[in-house]
């Protein structure tokens, strides 16, 4: 039901809507009522029917403010401001942009060379979150793999070591590390979560971006532009591989499940908060919610795979976080060829991504390019856009709070050789 209120003046009549939220405000330099005047048979019936008017404006008036007593501060969270309304002096809130203060970070691919490189400048250079989590492959207890580059990175392993002797038992054999306030007092480990995750399961991955506030993707199948069960002859993903080679791709559908699983934890916790009454604290200004790493088109040559080559499902996985969950803000970054060689702490250069998305048939796939189809080795002398992995994972970490590259893809590198 909506009520409104009727304010007669000489000059004005005006017209507030209390669900409006833009009241509208009709001047006539006339001087004119903005209805239609019927005769009226003495003063006596005009005066009666302008204090009618009076009293039931009146009325509304206080009908109004009850109503905007009782919705509070949920209706100055779904309207803007009224131009026509005046500036409240008391207010004390101020607009600061994006922000990490208590939020949840979950850094997908936490264990790889770059995932682990943004945990450390994340927990280091920001404080004021409130967590950090960790997600890494799922490591089963038949094989050797661990957290090790992960431990390594965020300095889990600085602090006061012991190993007792070869020839001793084995409680006394194994090796600890004890934490050092002196040393390790600014990692902020305090704030690091690490799960585990099997990123092509959609109830595990649901399970891991419940809480989450954003996501880092930097989990990917591929070592340089083969697949890292190839290249790499890793145990754990070449059993993958093999036991069942439809399960999926990490690019796609370990995309898609973290977007979808970040989607429905942030709606749950708008409805709870609903249910609770007040404004939903998921609506005030919070980091970029999903960042894509992916590479640039030129960055290696084409590998062909069962689901295609190494460019096309890249490009199909930067095409699903930018078309189909529009709710969710992102960040598509395309970095440049990892180069350890290349100077650390340059400065980081942007270019707006070039559309080199194809559609055939409904299969998503990149367009071929001499850039993209032309053979090359990791050591070749041609001229790229390169960078170093630790500024790769500082840019990473601003997108997070980057206004500029929300919502954009964007090719990240330091310099050209």
């Amino acid at each position: 039901m909506k009520f409104k209120s009727l304010v007669v003046t000489a000059s004005s009549v005006r017209f507030a809507s209390a669900f409006s939220p833009s009241p509208i405000r009709v001047t006539h330099r006339s001087h004119r009522l903005a209805f239609p005047q019927l005769p009226l048979s003495n003063n006596d019936d005009n005066e009666d029917e302008a204090a009618r008017l009076r009293k039931k404006a009146q009325d509304l008036r206080e009908q109004v403010r009850q109503l905007e007593a009782l919705m509070g501060d949920e209706r100055k969270s779904r309207y803007p401001p009224s131009p026509f309304d005046p500036a409240d002096e008391s207010s004390t809130t101020t607009t600061t942009g994006k922000s990490l203060k208590n939020k949840r970070i979950l850094i997908v691919g936490a264990n790889g060379r770059l995932g682990s490189m943004v945990t450390r400048h994340l927990l280091r250079s920001h404080p004021e979150v409130q967590e950090v989590v960790a997600a890494v492959h799922y490591v089963g207890q038949a094989t050797t793999r661990g957290y090790g580059r992960l431990s390594y990175e965020v300095g889990a392993e600085d602090g006061r070591g012991s190993i007792g002797a070869a020839w001793s038992g084995e409680d006394e054999r194994n090796a600890s590390f004890e934490y050092d306030a002196e040393v390790m007092g600014g990692y902020n480990l305090n704030k690091l979560r690490v799960v585990e995750v099997e990123l092509l399961n959609p109830n595990q991955v649901r399970t891991i971006t419940e809480e989450v506030d954003a996501v880092v993707f930097c989990a990917t199948d591929f070592e340089g532009n083969r697949p890292r069960a190839v290249a790499s002859l890793n145990a754990a993903l070449l059993f993958r591989a093999v036991a069942d080679p439809l399960k999926g791709r990490v690019e796609i559908e370990g995309v898609r499940n973290c977007l979808e699983g970040l989607v429905a934890g942030i709606n749950d916790r708008r409805y709870k908060e609903n249910l609770a009454g007040g404004a939903p604290k998921t609506l005030t200004t919070g980091p970029t919610q999903f960042v894509l790493v992916s590479s640039t088109p030129d960055a290696f040559s084409e590998f062909d795979t069962p689901f295609g080559e190494f460019n096309g499902l890249k490009r199909q996985g930067e095409y699903i976080v930018a078309n189909e969950f529009p709710s969710v803000s992102y960040s598509i970054l395309q970095m440049g060829r990892y180069d350890e060689r290349v100077e650390e702490g340059l400065e980081l250069l942007y270019e707006e991504a070039q559309d080199d998305t194809l559609v055939v048939d409904g299969v998503i796939g990149s367009k071929d390019t001499a850039a993209n189809t032309r053979p090359r080795s990791i050591w070749d002398n041609e001229v790229l856009k390169r960078i170093n992995r630790r500024d790769a994972a500082r840019a990473v970490v601003e997108a997070l709070l980057d206004s500029d590259l929300e919502n954009k893809k964007a090719q990240v590198y330091t310099c050209k050789r």
